[in-house]
C-alpha cells in the first residue's frame, strides 16, 4: 500500500506511528489484511486492495464500506471508522475485534455459538436496518446448473469431471435453480457469505464479517449457506448443529433446496475456471465447498 495512504490510515485512527503490524492469513482479498496498533494505544483491522491486483475486488470493498457504514450499534458488525478511495486503491479502517476465526475443524462448542449467534443477528436485522438490494439481484448470477445443461447439450463439455449424481439430475438441477430467487425473498438483512473465515468469536460475543453482498432476503439464507462451509471440515454430523437451528429448520424445505441447488451449482461450475487475478486459493476452496455442498444436496432432494 502507498507510504502516503498509510498515513492517511493513521490520520482516521488519530495520529502517531505503527507499533505493530501483525497480517491476517485466510479469505479470499487479494490485498493486505492487518492488525495495527499505534503509539497513541488505538488498535484496528485495516485491509486494502488495488484494481492493479484484481479489478473486481475495490467494488467490493466499496460496497462494504457503504453497507458497513450503515449498520446499527446492535448489529454484530465490526465498527468502521473510515475509508480511503484514491489512486486505485480502496482502504478500509475497522475497529479491532479481540477474537478469532474458528476452524477449519469446527470445536462444537464455537460452533453452536456461532449457529445460535447467527440466528439472533437474523432477528436483529429483520427489517433490514440498512439499504441494501433485493437478494434477487445477489442470485442473477447463479445459473451454474443451466449453465451446465447448455455446455452438455451443445456438446461443448461432456461433463466427465462432474459429480455422476449431478450428472444423471442435471435437467431437474437446472429447473430448481430456475425458480430459486422468489423463494428467497424477506425483509432480513443477510451476509450472504457466512464462512468461516469471516466469523471472529470473542469472549462475549460472535461477529459477523466482511459485508460487500449484503442483501435484504429470507431470514434463513445465511444459515442455509453456512451448512457446507461446516460440512466441508467437519461433515455432516457437526453441519446438523447448524440445519437443526430453529430459523432454518423451520424455513420452507421446498426454499431451502432450491436455494442449496443455486449455491452449489454456481460454485460447481465456477470452481473448474481459471482462478481470477491475485486469488489462487480460490479454486481448491471452491471445489471442495462442491463436493461438500453436493453430499448436503442429496439429503434434501433423494
Amino acid at each position: 500500500m502507498p507510504e502516503h495512504l498509510r498515513a492517511r490510515v493513521l490520520d482516521i485512527l488519530g495520529g502517531g506511528e505503527v507499533v505493530e503490524a501483525v497480517s491476517q492469513t485466510g479469505g479470499f482479498s487479494p490485498g493486505p489484511a492487518v492488525r495495527l496498533r499505534t503509539s497513541t494505544g488505538r488498535r484496528a483491522f485495516v485491509k486494502a486492495v488495488s484494481a492493479a491486483t484484481n479489478p473486481d475486488s475495490p467494488d467490493m470493498h466499496r460496497r462494504e464500506a457503504a453497507y458497513s457504514a450503515q449498520m446499527p450499534e446492535h448489529a454484530p458488525v465490526p465498527k468502521l471508522l473510515g475509508a480511503l478511495d484514491e489512486d486505485g486503491w480502496v482502504v478500509l479502517v475497522f475497529e479491532e475485534i479481540d477474537g478469532h476465526n474458528p476452524g477449519p475443524d469446527w470445536d462444537p462448542e464455537e460452533l453452536s455459538r456461532t449457529v445460535d449467534a447467527l440466528g439472533e443477528m437474523s432477528a436483529l436485522l429483520t427489517p433490514s436496518p440498512i439499504d441494501a438490494p433485493p437478494v434477487a439481484e445477489r442470485l442473477v448470477g447463479f445459473t451454474g446448473w443451466r449453465d451446465l445443461l447448455k455446455e452438455y447439450a451443445a456438446g461443448e463439455d461432456d461433463l466427465a469431471w462432474l459429480d455422476p449424481w449431478a450428472l444423471a439430475r442435471l435437467e431437474p438441477l437446472a429447473a430448481i435453480e430456475e425458480g430459486m430467487a422468489v423463494l428467497c425473498v424477506g425483509d432480513t438483512l443477510v451476509n450472504l457469505d457466512v464462512r468461516a473465515d469471516n466469523i471472529l468469536i470473542a469472549a462475549d460475543r460472535v461477529y459477523i464479517v466482511d459485508w460487500p453482498w449484503a442483501a435484504r432476503g429470507a431470514a434463513w439464507l445465511d444459515l442455509a449457506l453456512f451448512v457446507p462451509n461446516v460440512w466441508m471440515y467437519g461433515g455432516p454430523e457437526l453441519a446438523g448443529i447448524v440445519s437443526g437451528h430453529p430459523v432454518l429448520a423451520e424455513a420452507d424445505p421446498e426454499a431451502v433446496r432450491a436455494f442449496a441447488v443455486g449455491v452449489i451449482g454456481m460454485i460447481t461450475s465456477a470452481c473448474r475456471r481459471p482462478a481470477p487475478p491475485g486469488l489462487p486459493t480460490l479454486r481448491p476452496f471452491q471445489q471442495a465447498f462442491s463436493a461438500a455442498g453436493l453430499e448436503w444436496l442429496r439429503t434434501l432432494m433423494d
